[in-house]
């Protein structure tokens, strides 16, 4: 273990064999059908989670922050086996609780408080990714936990998510849209884009058929150079060719780039089918 260990939460969409290999630990957030409730990633993998929500007559699922008890208990798990400093990256603060859940587990060791670097990515899924995995290699080269943290604040805002939605049915159902407005946008066949612009879901452009949404992800992915990529999807099609074609339109190298599923902490909000990509923008 480097002496700074790392954490982030499951709505980072990072999945459990990448997160071992990084030496990431990943806390998780709650997600119910019915009566039943799981832990993202551990009670419930992302493949399990889209067979849920798309069985016939399946509810739609609600999602919670990981409680301070959670956290708590990494916190204490990862200074016993060695760590010094510990920089937990979240997801934004504006989009979930859990960042307050972290900062509450803090303040519950006191000792230890001035030792844990809690960042508040202003992003949800590989966004909070990308800045994990940014945190491991600062790690790894040495930094302290003030010093990743610092680094990582003045970097979030290079962090930008574009993602197309096949239907408006789930901001439908998860509040974030009207049913009028909901069902005007499926008339004119409407695939959004989204963004996070300053930790909260806007919307990017209302492309009105799948070609002219892919063509405006591309162009909005690519706006400026980019130090890295990383995919998300909800069980698109075809995301293997995206990948090919934002690695061209980025000049990208196309074996650096990752594709991660959608799990079970943001895949409520944005439904199957729904697919885009992060990108670290340069700032040269």
């Amino acid at each position: 273990m480097n002496r700074v260990a790392i954490v982030t939460d499951s709505a980072s969409d990072l999945p459990p064999d990448e997160a071992r290999a990084a030496n990431i630990t990943v806390v998780p957030l709650f997600v119910t059908f019915g009566d039943k409730e799981y832990r993202a990633g551990v009670d419930l993998s992302s493949e399990d989670f889209w067979r849920e929500l798309t069985k016939p007559g399946a509810s739609f699922p609600k999602t919670a922050a990981a409680p301070p008890g959670a956290f708590k208990e990494v916190f204490e798990r990862l200074f016993a086996e060695g760590a010094e400093e510990i920089v937990n990256v979240g997801v934004g603060s504006k989009l979930s609780a859990t960042i307050g859940s972290a900062k509450v587990a803090r303040e519950m060791l006191p000792d230890k408080a001035d030792r844990i670097h809690i960042v508040d990515s202003a992003s949800a899924s590989t966004g909070v990714t990308l800045l994990a995995k940014m945190a491991v290699v600062m790690a790894a080269s040495g930094k302290t936990g003030a010093q990743i943290a610092t680094e990582l604040e003045r970097r979030r805002d290079d962090v930008k998510l574009y993602v197309a939605l096949e239907t408006l049915e789930y901001l439908k159902r998860g509040g974030r849209i009207s049913p009028a407005r909901a069902a005007i946008g499926n008339v004119l066949s409407v695939k959004p884009i989204i963004t996070v612009e300053d930790g909260v879901v806007e919307t990017a452009d209302r492309p009105r058929t799948r070609g002219k949404a892919r063509a405006r992800l591309l162009e909005l992915l690519t706006a400026k150079p980019v130090e890295d990529i990383a995919i998300l999807h909800a069980q698109a099609e075809n995301i293997e060719a995206f990948a090919d074609e934002l690695a061209a339109a980025a000049k990208f190298p196309r074996d650096r780039i990752t594709i991660n599923l959608i799990g079970p902490s943001v895949g409520p909000h944005l439904g199957p089918g729904a697919y885009g990509a992060v990108v670290l923008t340069s700032r040269q």
